[in-house]
């Protein structure tokens, strides 16, 4: 597969035409491997947010009464599209993210899980009905689109976290604004242009490139109805607040600090390479990475060995080498910022393993390069435990046994993604049933639910009622009416001046 070469500038999506919109500012957007600017990013102003709801706002009413299984056909030739040309969508990410090649094929294929879930929207659609409630009347529910509804995106997934909600949102009937990172945001309008040649409306699906200025006006805009979030958790909790004042729906996932248990009886070998995977993986840059290893009771010294031994050897390269395992970090402050974290974990007295820090990778001396980072002796008091590092860092956590395990995850503020490796069905089956994380995985490090079950952290990993995408997708981009009718032949005569009962 070639890398991507694209040069021209990053606009917007508005109307179902591509433009530079109404200002004039722009940043460059980096390729991670060499650290050089590849393409420059046009940032929107407040007027551009008022075309693309604009837009929106004018393409609803049509798009919203096209029947369900209409509208399914459309993403069901968007879904065609996005698997013919998934690979060209991977080098994208890859080019601009830095996540190796393989696995920014995965993110699109769990992407387009989730299109294919939306395919089936007739069938979520369905209301309830119960004929006779009361004596000549029935009633009904209905639900119906919410309007146009908003999307605010991550870099660390350009492509799934955008079909996390945009093919739920248009199959249910509303219209979409989708303000993509500014790091990576070309994949968003590769998606655009497949929504349209797969027969979109114009203005049905709308991009908005840009930074706080986009977020803030997309918040404030009364004709807005919900905004859909992941980011960290600082931003997510100021998306949920300033969402809620204008009175919007706003499901708004935050950060994680993802945890996963080892017990001594767990096979060593499987949770050594789950640990390698789901800590070192994309570098680290997932909000279902593992950052902390749990080690139970004597199994921390013989794992620590061995993880130390992985993460010496992992092979970081430019992400379309066909044996690379891990790419870059996405921008020159992430990398220090992660370095940083580091260096705070060694002077809090952590035990620095593998120091991944300094790492030049030959040809690419420039790229914003960090390799594997291990500690071990880390407490919970110290910040390389308690925040998200967002990096290539396994913390290791020493504790005697299953019940400290517990509480020390329980404690913490975030509850987003968490596993435990073991044998024993008693142990698992308790697990999962004291543990206060919303996605919990035995003998699986990352348990990232599937496009019809739904994606949701607790605590203070998500702001909102509702999960991202499966039903309660379709929940968050609906609202639900009740409907009572009788007709005159069956009505009794006279005013009645007490509560309705059935009768």
């Amino acid at each position: 597969m070639q890398a991507y070469t694209d040069s021209a500038d990053v606009v917007h999506f508005i109307g179902g035409n591509t433009g530079r919109g109404a200002g004039d500012r722009t940043q460059a957007v980096f390729n991670p491997a060499t650290g050089a600017p590849a393409r420059r990013l046009v940032l929107g102003e407040a007027a551009d947010v008022d075309a693309a709801v604009a837009s929106a706002k004018a393409a609803f009413p049509a798009w919203r009464d096209t029947p369900p299984i209409r509208r399914a056909r459309v993403l069901l030739r968007f879904l065609e599209l996005m698997n013919h040309h998934k690979d060209e969508l991977a080098a994208i990410i890859t080019a601009e993210h830095g996540k190796v090649f393989a696995d920014a094929q995965g993110e699109v294929a769990r992407g387009i899980d989730v299109i294919e879930f939306a395919c089936g929207i007739p069938q979520l659609l369905k209301g309830d009905y119960t004929e006779q409630v009361s004596t000549g009347m029935d009633n009904w529910t209905v639900r119906q689109p919410l309007g146009v509804v908003a999307g605010i995106t991550p870099f660390n997934f350009p492509a799934m976290v955008p079909c996390w909600m945009f093919p739920v949102a248009l199959a249910a009937g509303c219209t979409f604004v989708l303000k993509p990172s500014e790091r990576d945001p070309s994949a968003s309008l590769f998606m655009a242009r497949l929504l349209k040649e797969a027969g979109l409306p114009d203005g049905v699906f709308n991009v908005v490139q840009g930074d706080k200025v986009v977020v803030d006006a997309l918040l404030a805009h009364r004709d807005v109805k919900a905004v859909s979030f992941v980011g960290s958790t600082p931003i997510a909790n100021y998306i949920y607040e300033t969402g809620a004042k204008h009175g919007k729906r706003v499901q708004a996932l935050g950060g994680a600090k993802n945890h996963m248990v080892v017990m001594p009886d767990a096979d060593l070998d499987q949770a050594v390479d789950a640990l390698i995977g789901a800590g070192y993986g994309s570098a680290g840059e997932r909000c279902m990475a593992i950052s902390v290893a749990v080690l139970v009771g004597d199994v921390a010294d013989k794992i620590v060995p061995r993880l130390a031994e992985r993460a010496r050897a992992l092979k970081v390269k430019n992400g379309m080498e066909a044996d690379a395992e891990m790419g870059p970090v996405v921008t020159r402050q992430a990398l220090e910022r992660i370095e940083g974290y580091i260096a705070a974990g060694a002077e809090e007295g952590a035990t620095l393993v593998v120091d991944g820090r300094g790492l030049k990778v030959p040809g690419f001396e420039d790229g914003f390069f960090t390799g594997g980072t291990l500690f071990d002796h880390v407490t919970p008091d110290m910040r390389i435990y308690q925040e998200e590092i967002f990096g290539p860092v396994l913390a290791c956590v020493r504790v005697k046994d299953f019940s400290e395990a517990v509480q020390l995850i329980n404690d913490h503020e975030f509850g987003n993604g968490v596993a435990c490796f073991t044998r024993d069905g008693n142990v698992a089956r308790e697990f999962g049933r004291q543990i206060e994380v919303g996605m919990v995985g035995i003998n699986v490090p990352i348990p990232v639910p599937m496009a019809w079950h739904g994606f949701g952290g607790w605590k203070r990993s998500l702001f909102g009622d509702m999960h991202a995408y499966g039903e309660e997708g379709v929940r968050f981009y609906t609202k639900q009416k009740s409907i009572m009718q009788r007709w005159p032949e069956s009505t009794e005569k006279g005013a009645e001046f007490t509560m309705p009962v059935a009768k």
